[in-house]
C-alpha cells in the first residue's frame, strides 16, 4: 500500500523544516491526500490498460476485458487468451503485447511482485523489463502501491513544473535537475513529489 496520510505529513513536515519554500507552499495549498493503490500484477495490468486513453475509456476497456476473459487478477487468464480475445476488449495490438508480456513474467516466476528487491533502483529495474513499464511507471507503481518513501519521478513533468514553482526557479526545471533539488530530501522524496501533484491541481483550480 502507498504512503499513509500520516506517512506524508511526517515527511513533508520533516522536509519543510530545512526547506522554508516547501513549508511556504504547504502554507498555501495544505497537505496531500494519499494516493495509494493495490500492491500487485492487477495494478500494473491497470496501468498498461490506462496508457494514453482516457480515464474512461481505460475503464471501458477494463470492463470489456473482464467481461470477455473472466478474473482479471490471475495473470494466468490474460497470458492464456488470445491476441483476438484481448483486441476485442479495446487493447491495441501493442497494448495487447505489453499485457501479454507482464502475465508472462508474472507466471513465469521471473517477476515476482510481492518480492521485489529493497533497493529502489533494482525494483525499478525489474519492472521496467516488462514491455510497456518504463521508468516513470514503475516509480509511481512503487512509490502508490508499495508506498516506498524515497522514490522520486524526476521524469514526470508535473512534477518538475510545481518543483519549479515552489522552489522560485523562473523556467521549468529538466529532470535531472529537478533529482538535484530533491536529493538532500532522501528519504521524504516520495511525499515531495504527491505534494507536488497537490500543488499542480491547486494551480490549475486558481486559473
Amino acid at each position: 500500500m502507498g504512503l499513509s496520510a500520516r506517512q506524508i505529513r511526517a515527511s513533508i513536515d520533516a522536509i519543510a523544516e530545512a526547506e522554508p519554500m516547501v513549508a511556504a507552499a504547504v502554507a498555501r495549498v495544505g497537505y496531500p491526500e494519499p494516493r495509494i493503490r493495490d500492491r500487485g500484477y492487477e495494478t500494473l495490468l491497470r496501468t498498461i490498460v490506462g496508457q494514453q486513453v482516457s480515464v474512461a475509456a481505460a475503464a471501458s476497456i477494463w470492463n470489456k476485458l473482464a467481461a470477455g476473459l473472466g478474473d482479471l487478477t490471475k495473470p494466468e487468464i490474460v497470458a492464456a487468451a488470445s491476441d483476438e480475445a484481448l483486441r476485442a476488449a479495446g487493447l491495441s495490438r501493442q497494448k495487447a503485447s505489453y499485457a501479454r508480456s507482464l502475465a508472462d513474467e508474472v507466471t513465469s516466476g521471473r517477476l515476482d511482485l510481492a518480492n521485489l528487491p529493497q533497493d529502489d533502483e533494482e525494483a525499478i529495474a525489474q519492472l521496467v523489463q516488462i514491455k510497456g513499464i518504463g521508468r516513470w511507471s514503475a516509480e509511481i507503481y512503487l512509490l502508490f502501491a508499495e508506498g516506498r518513501p524515497a522514490i522520486w519521478p524526476a521524469g514526470d513533468l508535473a512534477v518538475q513544473i510545481e518543483i519549479g514553482r515552489i522552489m522560485g526557479h523562473a523556467e521549468r526545471p529538466s529532470e535531472k535537475l529537478t533529482r538535484e533539488i530533491a536529493e538532500p530530501w532522501r528519504p521524504h522524496r516520495g511525499a515531495a513529489a504527491i505534494l507536488a501533484w497537490h500543488h499542480y491541481k491547486a494551480d490549475m483550480e486558481v486559473i
